[in-house]
Order: structure tokens, then C-alpha cells, then sequence
């Protein structure tokens, strides 16, 4: 899935990047850096927040650990 989807999930379900973010403990202006490309999301928390959106898949390591 890419950011433009994940946008248009977030516009269908009448959910706000802020009460996403809220839930589950992240900043929506770093979330929505993750969504617009400004951050590219390949490791540490951002990539943590890419895989929970659904934007980028689990690495090799995330999933031998899980």
C-alpha cells in the first residue's frame, strides 16, 4: 500500500492522522512526514510507524523476532 492509500483509508473511515497517532502513542507531524515523503521511513521509529500504517513491510529481523 502507498501513502496516498493510507490517506484516502484515513478520509473514508472519518478517522484524523491525530487521533491515529493518539492511539498509539506518536507525534501526527512525524506521521504526516512519513505520509507526505519528507521522511523516508527505512529503519528506527519512523520505518516502526511505516509498518503500522501499512506502507512498508516487516524486515527480515522484525519478523525472525516477533
Amino acid at each position: 500500500m502507498n501513502a496516498e492509500k493510507v490517506k484516502e483509508g484515513f478520509r473514508k473511515r472519518g478517522e484524523t492522522i491525530k487521533s491515529w497517532c493518539d492511539e498509539r502513542g506518536y507525534d501526527p507531524t512525524y506521521v504526516s512526514r512519513i505520509l507526505n515523503g519528507t521522511i523516508k521511513a527505512n529503519r528506527g521509529k519512523a520505518h516502526e510507524i511505516a509498518v503500522e500504517l501499512g506502507i512498508k513491510a516487516k524486515s527480515e529481523a522484525e519478523k525472525r523476532s516477533a
